[in-house]
């Protein structure tokens, strides 16, 4: 129980804005700035302070995708990471599929934690860490703005609908994150060149004795409809007036 796995995502830099293509057969994606999915660098920088608390001794991250993924990959190793494996695989896989590869290379690498964050900015399922937990049969600590390792103890503070939540669970577990853990920490450019020296493995679905099934079909997309302008109002006589006008107040 030696090892932290962290999974993190290829996604389109949170910067950039992503439109519908006019067949509406999906998102223009194509040429735009990619980066690690937001949540997912979180959780990569709180394995990296648990390993240097002392907490763990490894941090190996992996992702499924492309070639063109291992970019990121090489980005956490800069960061800090000890490792990194590619699963490769299409980049539109459903959670599922994810949490099945990530239960195999959990028991292969016998983490004693998986870190991953809470959802992925490009589909939003925030499904693949509850999939996972259920899986490996090992328990879940979802939305985790602190983190504490201790005695083999777990201790998550979550955020939930009322307020913040203070949960212990038993390692191995798996741990979700959410923005409010950590601030990540600036690459330099010295550990970006020593990044290109660590081990990256690359391994197939099929090697896992994973298939990439599909249970959904999505069958078109749609830009929501663009709203009208606002109106500005001088006073709140005036806002007053105007929502009356509209028939908001009786």
């Amino acid at each position: 129980m030696q090892t932290i796995l962290v999974a993190i995502k290829r996604v389109v830099d949170f910067n950039v804005r992503v439109r519908v293509k006019p067949d509406g057969t999906g998102m223009a994606t194509e040429g735009l700035k990619t980066s690690i999915n937001p949540f997912d660098e979180i959780a990569l920088e709180a394995a990296l302070r648990l390993r240097e608390a002392g907490a763990f001794r490894d941090v190996v991250l992996v992702t499924l995708g492309g070639s063109d993924a291992a970019r990121e990959l090489r980005t956490g190793l800069a960061m800090g990471a000890d490792r990194a494996i590619r699963v490769d695989a299409a980049a539109t896989l459903e959670p599922l599929v994810v949490a099945h590869a990530l239960h195999v290379l959990a028991v292969r690498e016998q983490a004693g934690l998986v870190l991953l964050g809470k959802q992925a900015i490009d589909d939003d399922n925030g499904q693949t860490g509850q999939m996972l937990a259920a899986l490996w049969g090992r328990p879940q600590a979802t939305f985790a703005s602190q983190l504490a390792i201790a005695g083999g103890v777990a201790t998550v503070t979550r955020e939930v609908d009322a307020g913040l939540e203070t949960i212990e669970v038993d390692l191995p577990a798996v741990v979700t994150t959410d923005l409010r853990l950590n601030q990540p920490r600036y690459v330099k450019l010295p550990e970006i060149l020593k990044a290109k020296t660590k081990p990256l493995t690359v391994v197939s679905l099929a090697e896992l004795g994973v298939r990439a099934e599909r249970q959904f079909v999505v069958s078109d997309f749609t830009a929501p409809p663009q709203r009208s302008a606002g109106v500005r109002v001088k006073s709140v006589a005036e806002l007053v007036a105007a929502l009356e006008a509209r028939g908001v107040l009786a």
